[in-house]
């Protein structure tokens, strides 16, 4: 038994209420449970009770064992003078408040289903990377849905203190708000925070200057992730190294101290093109966010992504390889990988920081109109019947393995509470 399992066999009321009786022989009725208190506090407020033919409204506190009252030093904190009643699993001490008063008391232990601490233990000591898996799906399609609406409104908010950063630190300019998160979706997870670091170094208004030059853009980006250091033999190699020496020195500009990692990745990944796509983008577009709010359907957005590189990189993977014809436009997977991980977590935290509920409901929309991802989470979930259907569906369930399945937080996921009420 623990605090936790405590608090939610008291929440939910899973014990036998019929004939309750306190420590002491006072009949004791529930009438309400109260409000869970997840600040500092006693752990519930609001509650109401009825002691013989006395009605208590106020506060519950929850132990393990009796006598961990006087291990937390309740006695001696003024929250804890008007508690109404003290839930225990074990009573092993008589307790008196600060008026020497017998503190109002329920021993929770002899009434609480055996079945509910049987399916808990299982759940806690289970091996399996999500814990209900003997189980799935036990929630039905409707359960489900309200479920993953839930846990995408959580990773929206979650990436939103992420974005509120960058808000803080650009002083309130969504455009470089979306220009880092841009670049950061672009390196992907392995140089997702490289990337990050060289858009902070490249402030959009240097960027907006070069705009209509794709080498100096180029020249920008790769000097600034420190891929221009080698002794080039290719001629615009070379080129894009002068365009950096100048428009460094111009802008005081000094390389990021870590370069992006190509270490196992695929050539298509390979930083130096993903910076090539990059720049073209800038090259295209102008005031980018502002246009991005205004979008109405998510197709919108394929179109303005839907771009080649330089022609050089049609040729190249890097600034040193064989010279070898591949054309290389962004790929609609790669364009809803952006979409993902760096539109939608912006507009969201936009609207929350707007009050715009509207946009919220957008984002939410663009999601479910996004195909799924396949990834070995999606697949874990999918192989114990629990639907994908689209991009929604595949970021709740990111969300619920990597919160709450790792964290074995069940006793607050929709799945381990139905399961434990079952």
């Amino acid at each position: 038994m623990n605090e936790k399992l405590l608090q939610f066999i008291w929440q939910f009321r899973y014990f036998n209420s019929s004939f309750l009786q306190t420590t002491d022989g006072r009949h004791l009725q529930i009438i309400q449970a109260g409000m869970l208190n997840h600040n500092a506090g006693p752990d519930f407020s609001e509650a109401k009770i009825k002691v013989d033919d006395t009605i208590w409204v106020g506060n519950v506190e929850l132990h393990v064992k009796a006598s961990d009252w006087l291990l937390h030093d309740h006695s001696s904190d003024k929250n804890y003078h008007n508690i109404i009643l003290h839930i225990v699993w074990i009573n092993d001490k008589i307790l008196y408040d600060h008026n020497h008063q017998p503190i109002t008391t329920l021993e929770l232990q002899p009434l609480v289903p055996k079945i509910i601490l049987q399916r808990f233990e299982k759940l806690m000591l289970t091996g399996d990377a999500i814990p209900c898996a003997f189980a799935l799906p036990v929630l039905n399609d409707i359960e489900w849905l309200s479920w993953k609406e839930r846990l995408i409104a959580e990773r929206l908010t979650e990436k939103s203190n992420l974005v509120n950063d960058w808000l803080r630190q650009s002083k309130n300019n969504w455009e470089e708000v979306f220009w880092i998160s841009l670049s950061r979706s672009f390196g992907m997870k392995v140089n997702a925070a490289t990337f990050e670091m060289l858009a902070k170094s490249l402030p959009v208004k240097i960027l907006a200057r070069h705009k209509n030059q794709i080498h100096q853009l180029e020249a920008l980006l790769l000097g600034q992730a420190g891929l221009l250091n080698e002794i080039f033999d290719d001629s615009y190699a070379v080129m894009l190294q002068k365009e950096y020496f100048f428009l460094s020195k111009k802008y005081a500009l000094q390389p990021i101290k870590k370069q992006p990692a190509f270490l196992r990745m695929r050539p298509y990944n390979f930083p130096t093109l993903r910076l090539a796509q990059l720049a073209m983008l800038v090259n295209h577009s102008h005031h980018l966010f502002s246009n991005i709010k205004s979008v109405k359907k998510v197709n919108e957005i394929f179109q303005w992504f839907d771009i080649m590189p330089n022609d050089f990189w049609n040729y190249h993977f890097t600034l040193t390889d064989k010279a070898v014809l591949q054309t290389k436009p962004i790929s609609k997977s790669f364009i809803q990988h952006i979409i993902i991980n760096a539109v939608t977590p912006v507009l969201f935290a936009y609207a929350i920081h707007k009050n715009e509920n509207e946009v919220k409901e957008k984002v939410i929309q663009f999601l479910i109109d996004l195909q799924p991802e396949l990834n070995t989470i999606t697949s874990q979930w999918k192989s114990f019947n629990v639907a994908n259907k689209n991009a929604m569906d595949s970021q709740a369930l990111i969300h619920l393995k990597n919160k709450y399945c790792i964290a074995k937080k069940c006793l607050e996921c929709a799945v381990g509470v139905k399961l434990l009420k079952k």
